[in-house]
């Protein structure tokens, strides 16, 4: 099982180096104040609409402009599947913003103990998730379906849709993964020692957000989001929990395009959430391992 450090150690004494900050404490600076985590978070909420709507209205008057099509933002697969990306991606700078402005801190602090994105590790990450993510997509295939009918929908649709996943996906799950296991998980280890309030509520708030086709659904991404905040503190950043879910969301929305089922509804079953869990906690274990490895730093110091 992943087990995680709770407390803090004592305060050095004089002349003795301070010990490693951890992951979950990295906004509890010099200039915290207590109020800080919650205007961030307005913030960041209220900035969210305001972004969506100057980036289209920017996109619509360029398209027009550029002589393109007026009715370019119509209700299509691939225009859905568009602005089900966008809001996530949107999350990333203005939560990066909300650390540097509101909390005063380095913005690469959201990112890890290291001040920023470890980019070795990242990788490190990427490739292990696909054999698990390939393993795990082999075994879901095997369990009873839901007779939906695959469809071909020709080349331009295919390689609009793919090109809406190389370009959107990685920034759709930096966003969620920057606001739920980074902000939101910093923000309360600003207010207590204790990280597991923080996991708590994000793994929460990341399944409701996420949509309740059933109810093995929420406990399968609230089991998720729990593993990956423990896997984020344990080792020190983001990038093992970007690794998992660049992954899994670039080949699931690859698979839904290219065999023609965004517009398909689907279910998960009992059995299908047990092996996403089962694949979840393999991966977490194996990165822990190869954390320890590869001497990933789990602490680090904050910048006042």
């Amino acid at each position: 099982m992943i087990r995680m450090m709770t407390t803090l150690p004592q305060q050095p004494a004089p002349g003795v180096t301070p010990a490693p900050v951890p992951y979950h404490r990295l906004a509890h600076t010099g200039r915290h104040r207590w109020w800080r985590p919650a205007l961030g978070t307005l913030l960041i909420l209220a900035g969210l609409p305001l972004l969506l709507a100057g980036g289209v209205a920017a996109v619509g008057s360029i398209v027009v402009l550029a002589g393109g099509p007026r009715d370019f933002l119509d209700r299509s697969a691939e225009a859905e599947l568009a602005f089900t990306l966008l809001p996530f991606a949107a999350l990333l700078p203005l939560t990066l913003l909300a650390a540097r402005w509101v909390q005063r801190r380095p913005a690469g602090t959201v990112s890890s103990v290291a001040g920023r994105l470890r980019g070795r590790w990242l990788a490190t990450c990427l490739l292990l998730a696909v054999p698990v993510v390939g393993t795990s997509f082999g075994l879901l295939d095997m369990l009873p379906g839901d007779g939906t009918e695959f469809t071909w929908t020709g080349w331009p649709r295919v390689a609009a849709g793919l090109a809406l996943v190389v370009l959107l996906v990685p920034l759709q799950v930096a966003g969620e993964e920057y606001f739920f296991r980074g902000w939101l998980v910093q923000a309360f280890g600003s207010w207590m020692r204790s990280p597991w309030p923080g996991v708590g509520l994000s793994s929460v708030v990341f399944g409701l957000v996420h949509g309740l086709d059933s109810g093995w659904s929420l406990v399968a991404l609230i089991f998720y989001g729990v593993v990956s905040a423990v896997l984020t503190i344990r080792t020190g950043g983001l990038e093992a929990a970007l690794g998992l879910h660049i992954v899994n969301n670039v080949s699931v929305i690859a698979l839904i395009v290219v065999t023609g089922t965004m517009d398909a509804n689907s279910v998960t079953t009992a059995p299908a959430a047990i092996v996403d869990m089962v694949a979840v906690m393999i991966y977490a274990e194996a990165a822990l391992y190869l954390a320890r490895r590869h001497g990933i730093k789990s602490g680090g110091a904050v910048r006042n």
